[in-house]
């Protein structure tokens, strides 16, 4: 019993709960049980390992407990989260009454309270460790004789004042900089000066400026690093071409969006005498240009990834790199790291090389002109990109029976105007030529993985790999009871889960809630991430996994072709130390997560530009989420999502069920949940608090 209560308390360190929370946190109900519960506490206090504050109990705080340090994440309704650095406590829930001076992403101290919040402790911000920003990004504004910024991250859940001496020049109506930011008390705003003028409001690259400012995205490159780049010459030295494997007469093709200006991946195929094929993935060879710790190279990580706004890149290097030398165009000579693996038609690879080659791309297909070559079999290379696209469904086929997930995130695409305006919006529709393409990259990934990671070696070398891990239990039964209110069947306890998940996937393909139910997926599952550690990809069912197919606009991509050549010509792994590269694969799992929600924020504005010119039309859409506070419904055409404000529903008082996904009427009985389609009207859409408003329309009317 005392074993169990020091686990206990170890894991609430701060909380101090009575006899009848201890028993029930240790399912302990029998009367004898608790008297020996009662005994345990007695001499644990007389040890001085617990603490006795009236009728509570607590961890003692003579240098037993810890601070406890998280990040604070707001949420828009207002209220928080911590996310402590202890991985083994749970979340700390922040009433907004108690976020105190901190902002969204601060590195806050918290204290906890003698209470839950659903499944969460609750606490309270006790002390800001690390600011998150020293810069925001916001429109300069006037009220009377005050000037404030109204930041653009409506996380940030206050206007900053601007004192008249502080704001440089800054009209109202203008996107700034602010910098230098105190908040000394809840009680009054932040303060702050105006540091940077971006432009006026509205204006496109005003826009992506901010958007790079509010995620802290390098938006420009060094000036020493443009230089670096400057002086690597458009020519390939003859010396280079006599050290690689020359395939420049091979029918190598590239593969991409209409609207794609780096190729970082080409293919190739031709028949052998053995009637197997001999299939090329060709990557460019980025590690040949950007020099380990060379400035590109220290930019490059810094940067982490490449970031894709609507109509505009902020690239991980500098243009004539990315969209120059290292890019596979058509009809010119470029530098690439292949992978030539001997394949059966069914997609089984009997061999492989891995060399570093020279290319000649014989044609640039977009994925909609690869497409029609697929569906008519006439055009450019008609023979290759069949008997290619044979093998890639073979592959995807064994991928699926093997245990691969095939989650489809709904993805749209924007035509703008000259200024930058959106003036249609459609979704993106992923046909055959997206799946071969996908496939041999997939394929590529996993044989370089394979090669590194599994050399039978008591000590194996160092390498990142792309991982995922095994989704948390209790999300899957959240899962499953979601999927079950929308009338599909889901088994969370079942052996085999991926099986599960594509069953239902299977299920629910070409319905209307098929992209909200992929989406509640993908959030049950865990993230992928890199890691020094290879302990598989759970989602893709691939024991060995790595990103080595876009080094142009990745730098763990760039890291593996660096090892991966180190180990062909030398077999050991001194390049990279273990701990550097681990902090590495951190900082670019970090990068890829900030990159991710970036360029969300990016399509949401731009979705918001779009539907501004239709305030007052009616939208079909589906509800993908349900709150005590609104109902949100994502539009099935454009994919852009709203809220049903609760107060909007005025045709009875309704009552939030959580445990059903769903808004109650106490009165008409009328019940809407997530996962139901419904009618709605847009009545508001604010572009600088990023929220839309819709009205909920009788469908029998």
């Amino acid at each position: 019993m005392k074993k169990r209560l020091k686990a206990l308390f170890k894991s609430i360190p701060g909380l101090a709960i009575k006899i009848p929370e201890i028993a029930k946190r240790l399912e302990v109900y029998e009367e004898f049980q608790i008297e020996a519960m009662k005994a345990a506490l007695f001499d644990l206090v007389e040890e001085g390992f617990l603490a006795r504050v009236g009728k509570r109990y607590k961890l003692n705080s003579g240098g037993l407990i810890k601070k406890l340090i998280g990040t604070l994440s707001i949420t828009e309704g207002g209220y928080g989260f911590v996310v402590l650095e202890d991985k083994s406590m749970q979340d700390v829930f922040i009433p907004s009454r108690y976020i105190g001076t901190a902002f969204n992403g601060d590195t806050v101290e918290v204290s906890l309270l003698a209470k839950k919040r659903g499944k969460n402790i609750e606490g309270q911000i006790v002390d800001i460790v690390k600011r998150n920003k020293e810069e925001v990004v916001g429109i300069l504004e006037k009220n009377k004789s005050f000037y404030f910024v109204v930041p653009d991250d409506v996380k940030f859940h206050r206007d900053i004042y601007i004192p008249k001496g502080k704001l440089n020049g800054a009209k109202p109506g203008e996107k700034v900089v602010v910098s230098n930011i105190t908040w000394e008390t809840p009680e009054l705003n932040p303060e702050g000066v105006v540091k940077e003028i971006l432009g006026k409001a509205g204006a496109y690259d005003t826009e992506i400026a901010s958007l790079a400012r509010e995620f802290n995205l390098p938006y420009s490159f060094p000036d020493h690093v443009i230089s670096e780049a400057d002086r690597i010459p458009s020519e390939i030295p003859a010396e280079e071409i006599e050290n690689r494997l020359d395939l420049r007469s091979k029918n190598i093709v590239t593969i991409d969006p209409e609207d794609a200006k780096d190729f970082d991946d080409a293919v190739s195929i031709e028949s052998l005498e053995n009637g197997n094929y001999s299939v090329g993935i060709h990557i460019a060879d980025v590690s040949h240009y950007v020099k380990q710790n060379s400035p590109l190279d220290k930019e490059a990580l810094r940067r982490g990834n490449s970031v894709y706004f609507v109509g505009k890149v902020i690239p991980m290097l500098p243009e004539n790199l990315s969209n120059g030398i290292c890019s596979l165009k058509p009809f010119e000579d470029r530098l690439a790291f292949s992978v030539i693996a001997e394949m059966t038609e069914s997609g089984k690879v009997v061999s492989y090389e891995i060399a570093k080659t020279i290319i000649n791309s014989k044609r640039r297909f977009t994925y909609e002109e690869a497409q029609e070559v697929l569906d008519t079999g006439k055009g450019d290379f008609a023979n290759e990109l069949l008997m290619l696209n044979k093998i890639a469904r073979n592959l995807r086929e064994t991928r699926m029976k093997s245990g691969s997930i095939n989650f489809i995130s709904p993805e749209i695409k924007f035509r703008l105007d000259e200024e930058g305006i959106p003036v249609e919006i459609t979704k993106k529709e992923l046909k055959e030529s997206n799946n071969l393409i996908e496939e041999y990259m997939l394929l590529a990934n996993q044989v370089v993985s394979k090669h590194v990671g599994g050399v039978r070696r008591k000590v194996k070398p160092n390498f990142v790999y792309r991982v995922h891990d095994l989704p948390d239990q209790e999300k899957i039964v959240e899962f499953a009871n979601f999927v079950k209110t929308l009338g599909y069947s889901f088994n969370p306890n079942a052996a085999n889960k991926t099986k599960e998940f594509q069953k239902l996937l299977n299920n629910i393909k070409g319905k209307a809630e098929e992209d909200l139910v992929n989406e509640v997926a993908i959030r049950s599952m865990a993230k992928a991430v890199y890691s020094v550690q290879n302990i598989g990809h759970y989602g893709l069912g691939f024991k060995y996994y790595s990103h080595f197919t876009s080094p142009i606009r990745r730098y763990p991509d760039l890291v593996a072709h660096r090892l991966l050549f180190h180990y062909l010509q030398t077999g050991t792994d001194d390049i990279y130390g273990y701990n550097e590269l681990e902090e590495i694969c951190d900082h670019a799992s970090a990068t890829e997560r900030n990159a991710v929600n970036a360029e969300r924020a990016s399509v949401k504005i731009k979705q918001m530009e779009y539907l501004e010119k239709h305030v007052g039309e009616d939208f079909r859409g589906v509800i993908s989420g349900v709150t005590n506070f609104g109902i949100f419904v994502e539009l099935i055409d454009s994919l852009a999502e709203g809220l049903i404000r609760l107060r909007d529903l005025n045709d009875d008082f309704y009552v939030f069920d959580e445990k059903s996904y769903s808004l109650n009427g106490r009165r008409t009985q009328n019940r809407y949940r997530l996962g139901d389609k419904v009618t709605v009207r847009l009545i508001r859409v604010d572009i600088e608090k990023r929220e839309m408003d819709f009205l909920l329309l009788d469908e029998n009317n």
